[in-house]
């Protein structure tokens, strides 16, 4: 605060605080509004005071006492016309209005907000308003003096940006950090995209209740994160209810109405007693519905009622119930492409898509292999209490392979997960050797080769019947396997170099992305054809 400047002061009238004694007395009691005009260090050169109108006598009678302690502040009466000032929305609503129209001088003046008298709500309204800037100064707070002692008290000036307080800015940025931890179930990730991402979800989940949405490949985690979300709004006490989690993909026919939205007895054959269904039962707490693509059309237009009215109608009761839960939605499809066929409802997208993240899969992630590593076989120790270690060459052999470009890793953690547990299980001694790696890596590629084979045709997907039919057999097995390994990249840039991974390190400026691209041009392909949802 500048010396310089002109300081004022907005502040309420104390019915009580400011009221004092009759008479030379009155000096003896320590009055909030009189006693901060009395302060050296603290020249006030305007004192703008807010009063109810049956209040006047007072505010004048204090007008009189600053006057003589303080001849140069100028007080200067605003009247409070409220009904009922412990009504937040009235009081909010007139201390909003004055703040609009008030000549504020930013530049040429300072200004406190006196925040010791006035009712709580008044004070509230004061604060929310300062932090918003609607009242652009700093909180002043009073302080009576030390019992019989008849100086004016103390005062506090207290600015609403926290990064001015360092103590304050740690503990926020420790408590940030904790959370992304704890996103990330202690793994200490670092590709950096990633980590940027966990942030992102950090500060979304903790500010919003709105729906998020989770996609990206199968087994990038996504029901695993949706899980942790949860416990960090519960260990912030932000949601006191449950966690429920529903594949979507189970629920078919007429038994998905009945287990997401309950229904009564009766309602159909067979139901004999009354059922809650997983919207009520996730009742303040939180719901994730995974693969919500799968869900019916009828299915849709009942979950969106229920996003926006908290409400909604068991199968075969005459009368709604409420459930207030946050949701969480998971998909590996992309869901735009669904409201194209008309599989998926438009509104719908657009309620649940206000805050969407992809979650990359691990052929993305290769740095962060050797951390997952290390989760999984610690998760598998704490899961049967059986101490299994890797030794050094064990490890070094399969990192060499599980971080190699022409890896796929098409169950992305599940693959990993299952592969530890494995290679955990079949040690001799609680040690993984080079042999369990080496069988573990001929099971994975054999796994993933039948898997291809299995696979339906991608260039069905890409391409016409009539383009398809043109391609000699051989270009149609080299595309779809680079459509496939650009569905499983982040960008381009990343697919080519998986495909280029050997011809670009003979190269001194490799341009991976530019040599895909042409490559793709040749069958009349582009990115945006090949992964629409990017």
């Amino acid at each position: 605060m500048s010396k310089h400047r002109p300081i004022v002061v907005f502040g309420i009238l104390g019915t009580l605080l400011d009221r004092g004694k009759a008479g030379e007395d009155r000096w003896q009691k320590w009055r909030p509004s009189v006693a901060i005009c009395q302060h050296e260090d603290l020249l006030i050169t305007r004192f703008e005071l807010f009063h109810e109108p049956k209040e006047l006598p007072l505010a004048q009678g204090v007008i009189a006492d600053i006057q003589s302690i303080s001849p140069e502040t100028d007080v200067r009466l605003h009247e409070l016309h409220l009904r009922d000032p412990w009504d937040f929305e009235e009081v909010f609503g007139s201390f909003h209005d004055f703040s609009g129209k008030y000549p504020f001088a930013t530049d040429d003046e300072d200004y406190l907000i006196h925040i010791t008298t006035g009712t709580h709500v008044e004070q509230i309204c004061l604060f929310l308003l300062a932090e918003s800037r609607h009242l652009p100064g700093r909180l002043l707070q009073s302080s009576p003096p030390r019992r019989h002692n008849v100086d004016p008290g103390g005062y506090k000036i207290i600015d609403l940006d926290l990064s001015r307080y360092d103590a304050l800015a740690k503990r926020f940025f420790t408590e940030r950090q904790e959370g992304l931890v704890f996103l990330k179930s202690g793994i200490a990730t670092r590709n950096a995209a990633f980590n940027t991402l966990i942030e992102r979800i950090e500060r979304v989940a903790i500010a919003s209740t709105a729906p998020l949405l989770l996609t990206g490949p199968t087994g990038a985690g996504k029901s695993h994160l949706a899980r942790r979300i949860y416990d960090l709004k519960r260990r912030r006490e932000q949601v006191g209810g449950s966690f429920v989690e529903v594949n979507c993909a189970t629920l078919r026919g007429d038994q998905a109405m009945s287990a997401l939205f309950g229904h009564i007895k009766g309602a159909f054959t067979g139901a004999t007693a009354p059922r809650p269904g997983l919207l009520k039962t996730a009742n303040g707490g939180l719901l994730f519905l995974d693969e919500i693509g799968e869900l019916g059309l009828d299915e849709q237009a009942m979950l969106l009622r229920a996003i926006e009215e908290h409400r909604f109608f068991p199968v075969g009761a005459d009368h709604e119930v409420e459930s207030n839960f946050q949701l969480i939605a998971g998909t590996n499809r992309d869901l735009q492409s669904g409201v194209a066929t008309g599989k998926f409802r438009e509104d719908l997208l657009a309620r649940i898509n206000l805050w969407t993240f992809r979650l990359p899969g691990l052929a993305e992630r290769r740095e962060d292999v050797a951390p997952n590593l290390d989760y999984e076989l610690e998760r598998h120790v704490s899961s049967t209490g059986r101490k299994v270690t890797m030794n050094q060459q064990a490890r070094e052999a399969f990192l060499k392979f599980a971080e190699s470009p022409t890896t796929p890793w098409s169950a992305n953690f599940r693959d990993l997960g299952a592969a530890v547990t494995r290679m955990a299980t079949m040690a001799s001694g609680g040690r993984i050797t080079v042999a369990e790696v080496d069988e573990e890596i001929a099971r994975l590629n054999s796994s993933w080769r039948r898997q291809h084979a299995q696979q339906p045709d991608l260039l069905s997907e890409v391409l016409s019947a009539e383009q398809l039919a043109s391609l000699d057999l051989f270009d149609q097995v080299q595309l779809a396997e680079v459509v496939r390994v650009c569905r499983q990249s982040a960008n381009l840039s990343a697919a080519g170099r998986t495909l280029f991974a050997s011809s670009r390190a003979n190269k001194a400026q490799p341009n991976d992305a530019d040599r895909l691209r042409k490559y793709l041009t040749r069958f009349g392909l582009n990115w945006a054809q090949i992964c629409p949802e990017r």
